[in-house]
């Protein structure tokens, strides 16, 4: 696996880094078994340190979460805590992923963009209906099923997902509702 441990105006000595290595290396094998990429962030917000992991498995779905403390190791422990509970939830289908899968995950390429916030008055015609694009990206859409999409989006702690739906190969999107339930959006079956 890749680990990639990083601070952001923070000095990352090589303690700290043989400890995050030694604790995903563990979490990784007891669980998932699968990582290609680890990427580690430290960062200071007032007085408090900030981590935030991303972890990426050979299956395509990615394990994100944050913690902060006053210090920095219980910061990390924090971000591992919550990812240990994440893939404890999930352990059986994370292990089970590829079972009917004969070939990873493919991803399609999509351009993506940032918008800029209209300045004007909320009563004021706009001069245009174009908006400014601030940003160009572009974003990976995974060929999943949305049983997938749905353990993805949670394991991430996205707030919604699109996705290429791996049953008749059209663009969904899985989303999290105001009310804590789950919303899939399948445009095909809407005719």
């Amino acid at each position: 696996m890749r680990y990639q441990i990083s601070g952001k105006q923070i000095d990352v000595g090589e303690a700290l880094t043989t400890h995050v290595k030694a604790e995903i290396g563990e979490l990784v094998d007891k669980y998932a078994q699968r990582a290609t990429e680890c990427i580690v962030v430290f960062s200071r917000n007032a007085h408090e340190f900030v981590c935030e992991t991303a972890i990426h498995l050979a299956t395509g779905l990615s394990l994100q979460a944050k913690g902060n403390a006053t210090e920095v190791y219980a910061a990390f422990e924090s971000c591992r805590e919550r990812l240990d509970k994440q893939v404890r939830r999930y352990k059986r289908r994370l292990r089970s992923h590829n079972s009917g899968r004969k070939g990873p995950v493919e991803f399609d390429a999509a351009p993506s963009y940032i918008l800029a916030p209209s300045e004007e008055a909320e009563d004021a015609e706009p001069e245009t209906l174009a908006p400014v694009v601030v940003a160009e990206m572009e974003t990976k859409i995974p060929s999943i099923t949305v049983g997938e999409a749905v353990m993805q989006m949670e394991l991430a702690g996205q707030k919604m997902l699109v996705f290429r739906n791996e049953g008749h190969g059209g663009v969904n999107v899985v989303y999290r509702r105001d009310d804590g339930n789950i919303g899939w959006i399948d445009p095909r079956n809407s005719r």
